[in-house]
């Protein structure tokens, strides 16, 4: 199981339910990484997309009973998510949010692909900085770009849970 984040450059990674900075190029990565895949949401995160996203299994876990999205699965405990992808290829299942989720779900994946955005603005949510834990290995650091309009730089960092 994969960790797919876009983190600020203080690790936030949401204000008020919606992430601060969206880079065209992140959504572009994010994708084509999850295309094929399963992608494991929380139900915040999952209204902060446009809908459900295409040719991937949405899964989404709520502790919301009455909660229900067409087109997606909606579970209710971390144990139902896990019994619902049992048999599925690891690398195609995705954790993409939110800060409770991407907490759950830590523990249990093996790679993290971290688009680092170089500013820092205002979040009251956070992931936690694989830099500093010692369970975590930097294995790729991608090439510093810059963002299409050219107001932001990024780079790619990819994680492995040692």
């Amino acid at each position: 199981m994969n960790v797919i984040v876009a983190v600020n450059a203080d690790w936030g990674i949401g204000f008020g339910g919606k992430q601060p900075i969206v880079l065209p190029e992140d959504r572009k990565f994010f994708r084509e990484r999850t295309t094929g895949g399963v992608i494991i949401a929380g139900r915040n995160t999952f209204e902060d997309f446009p809908g459900v996203l295409p040719e991937r299994k949405n899964i989404i876990l709520t502790r919301d009973k009455s909660f229900k999205a067409d087109g997606a699965t909606v579970l209710h405990a971390i144990e139902e998510v896990l019994s619902e992808i049992a048999g599925t290829d690891p690398s195609k299942v995705f954790v993409v949010g939110g800060g409770n989720i991407y907490s759950q779900f830590l523990p249990l994946c093996k790679t993290a692909y971290v688009t680092k955005i170089e500013a820092a603005p205002q979040s009251d949510t956070y992931f936690p900085n694989l830099d500093i834990l010692p369970s975590w290995a930097l294995v790729h650091v991608g090439e510093r770009k810059e963002s299409a309009e050219g107001n932001m730089k990024y780079s790619l960092s990819v994680y492995r849970h040692v």
